[in-house]
């Protein structure tokens, strides 16, 4: 496994800082435990009664289900540690727990639905829009491209090759449209908006800005939909999340230019307004570029960070439905803040020149990777392919600012 091997490298094996109480996102009563409702159910409760029904010898922790796992491990310095042992269980968690619950996510240009599981964990579903071998269309605005589900499924794993981590887990999931969205939902704007196409498909297509109408209808096969299940981060109720507009922000007009586009020395304004002027937040943005140029994603207008962190913590790559439209197209705007500010972490610049060498092959890391989920194959090959020669010249770009 050349992943394996990926993960036994030095380089991602750099040790974070010590994780104190207060770098924790939240402290967790060590005495509070869940157990099962009953013997027959899969429902959790959270009970001081717990003790008398737990094996011996079980932590508190040990009886958490995978998503409060995930929410009670994430700190200041990552969303999750490299060698997760939680991560196997819970994206299985996400393909395969039963969906007690599927209602429409508010807001946003597309449809999405948040789905519910017994154990109280809830998913982020975005259903499949087009085929893997489908290009987004040469005369698309960025604005104007689909949110594919492969790509929100593509995008974890890349994140978690380049060591960032901080994209939540995805997994992909065959849904069956009929038993577990349409009969089970409570949305009553949502269930309206079913319907049987010509054909004798379930379809349906919700309310939203853009592409909620009878001819952007998501259809299964008769009923049964591809879609991928993001793990939801902590409710804002309990963990506040801060929502930064990206200085490098594209105009998102068919005519007007952003400022950066304009202006060649944009970066120096940029490095003296809060919060770039200080700390790593300008570097960290630099790596989330990267990202996004590897997978083609031009739709990157604001991120998130964690409040209790302040300025000093990670940033959130959220929604990245976007990326992977082209193949073969290299979007070089979007390494504008990389080429403008001519910086890059050490860290990141190492790996970066690690994943270009023969024995840790970008391309082939990410196939394997998405070997394992269950709608594999995830991308068409020339996707993959488009890795490699993108990375090329991310490390190029890197080449001329240092001989600057």
């Amino acid at each position: 496994s050349k992943l394996a091997a990926l993960f036994e490298h030095p380089l991602y094996n750099i040790p974070i800082p010590e994780v104190t109480e207060k770098d924790k996102l939240f402290v967790v009563n060590p005495m509070e435990k869940f157990s099962l409702r009953s013997s027959g159910s899969d429902e959790w409760v959270s009970s001081s009664k717990a003790e008398t029904l737990l094996p011996t010898g079980k932590t508190a922790y040990d009886t958490y289900p995978s998503w409060l796992k995930f929410h009670v491990g994430i700190n200041r310095y990552e969303l999750y540690p490299r060698r997760d042992p939680l991560l196997p269980t819970l994206l299985r968690d996400l393909a395969t727990q039963r969906i007690v619950s599927s209602v429409q996510k508010s807001g946003g240009t597309q449809l999405k639905l948040i789905m519910t599981f017994p154990n109280y964990g809830q998913a982020l579903f975005k259903p499949m829009k087009q085929t893997r071998d489908q290009e987004t269309p040469i005369d698309f605005f960025y604005f104007s491209d689909f949110e594919r589900h492969n790509a929100e499924i593509a995008a974890f794993h890349l994140d978690r090759i380049l060591d960032f981590r901080r994209i939540p887990p995805v997994s992909g999931r065959l849904v069956n449209i009929t038993k577990e969205i349409r009969d089970i939902t409570t949305d009553k704007k949502l269930a309206k908006t079913f319907f049987i196409s010509p054909v004798g498909n379930v379809c349906f297509y919700g309310e939203c800005s853009y592409y909620c109408s009878t001819e952007h209808a998501v259809c299964g096969k008769p009923d049964q939909l591809e879609g991928s299940m993001a793990a939801l981060l902590p409710d804002k109720t309990l963990a506040k999340r801060r929502s930064w507009r990206s200085p490098w922000r594209r105009s998102y007009h068919k005519s007007k230019k952003a400022e950066w586009e304009l202006n060649p020395n944009y970066c120096a304004r940029v490095r003296e307004t809060p919060p770039y002027n200080r700390g790593h937040r300008l570097l960290d943005l630099i790596d989330m570029t990267i990202l996004d140029f590897l997978m083609g994603n031009m739709d990157r207008h604001h991120y998130e960070t964690f409040e209790k962190f302040g300025n000093d913590t990670f940033l959130l790559h959220l929604d990245n439905g976007r990326g992977f439209g082209t193949h073969s197209r290299d979007e070089l705007s979007i390494l504008a803040p990389l080429q403008q500010c001519c910086s890059i972490k050490k860290s990141t610049y190492l790996r970066l020149q690690l994943l270009a060498t023969e024995p840790y092959r970008l391309s082939d890391l990410l196939r394997e990777a998405l070997a394992a989920d269950p709608l594999a194959p995830i991308l068409a090959e020339p996707h993959l392919q488009a890795l490699d020669r993108r990375l090329g010249k991310v490390l190029v770009a890197v080449g001329h600012c240092l001989a600057r």
